[in-house]
C-alpha cells in the first residue's frame, strides 16, 4: 500500500502517527509525508527542516512534500486543497493521516480543514492527535507496544522540540509516553496510538488493511 500522512510542521506526524507508520514501513509499504510549513516559527532557520529529513531517513519515509506556507499563516483556501490535492494524485495514497481539526493551533485547523476536502475520494481517512488537540475520542487504534522506543528515538531527533511543551520539567518525550500509556489503555494493550475515523472502508476481498 501507499501511506500518506499530512503534517503542519516537523515533528507533528511523528507525534501523531510515527509509530504506526513504523509498522507500515516494517510491513514493505511505501510512506510518503507532506508537511505544510518549515516550523520556522519554533526554531531559527533551516533548523526544523533539517531535523525533519533526518526523522524522515530514520523512519523510512520514501519522499518528504513540502508545502511552503509560512509558520503560523497556514490558509484554508484553494491553494493548500490543491497542494494536497497534488500529492495525492502523485502518491495515489490508500490510507491518509492529518491532523485533527478541533485543535488550539490555528495552522492544524487549517490543515484538517482544506486536508477534509482534498481527500474527498479517498476510502481510508484517519485523524491524528497532537499535544494541541482538543475533545479527541479516537475510535481506531494501532498498538505501539513493540515500536514505542522506535517513536522516542524518532522524536528525538527533532531536538529543539524536546524542551517546547511550556510545562516545566515535561519534555515531548513525556508527552509521548504519557499519551501511548492512555491510549494504550483505551485499547487493552500497554501501549497505543489513537486515531478518529473521518472515513474507513473495509475491503473484505484484500483483508481488512489491504
Amino acid at each position: 500500500m501507499n501511506i500518506l500522512a499530512l503534517g503542519v510542521h516537523p515533528d507533528d506526524i511523528e507525534f501523531g502517527c510515527g509509530a504506526t507508520l513504523f509498522e507500515f514501513v516494517r510491513r514493505k509499504h511505501s510512506v510518503f509525508i507532506f508537511i505544510a510549513t518549515e516550523g520556522e516559527i519554533g526554531a531559527g532557520k533551516g533548523i526544523r527542516k533539517r531535523e525533519q529529513i533526518q526523522a524522515a531517513k530514520f523512519s523510512g519515509v520514501k519522499k518528504i512534500f513540502w508545502g511552503g506556507f509560512a509558520d503560523t499563516q497556514v490558509p484554508v483556501n484553494k491553494e493548500l486543497i490543491d497542494k494536497i490535492e497534488a500529492v495525492i494524485h502523485e502518491v495515489k495514497p490508500d490510507i491518509v493521516f492529518f491532523n485533527y481539526p478541533d485543535d488550539t493551533h490555528q495552522d492544524h485547523r487549517a490543515l484538517a480543514n482544506c486536508a477534509m476536502s482534498a481527500t474527498r475520494h479517498i476510502k481510508r481517512v484517519l485523524f491524528y492527535e497532537v499535544p494541541t488537540t482538543r475533545n479527541f475520542e479516537p475510535d481506531v487504534f494501532t498498538e505501539a507496544t513493540r515500536l514505542l522506543h522506535q517513536k522516542l528515538r524518532l522524536l528525538s531527533l527533532h531536538k529543539s522540540q524536546i524542551k517546547k511543551t511550556r510545562v516545566p520539567g515535561l519534555t515531548i518525550l513525556d508527552s509521548v509516553r504519557a499519551c501511548a500509556i492512555f491510549r494504550g489503555f483505551q485499547a487493552r494493550v500497554k501501549y497505543a496510538e489513537g486515531f478518529k475515523s473521518l472515513r474507513f472502508i473495509l475491503d473484505m476481498e484484500k483483508g481488512p488493511c489491504g
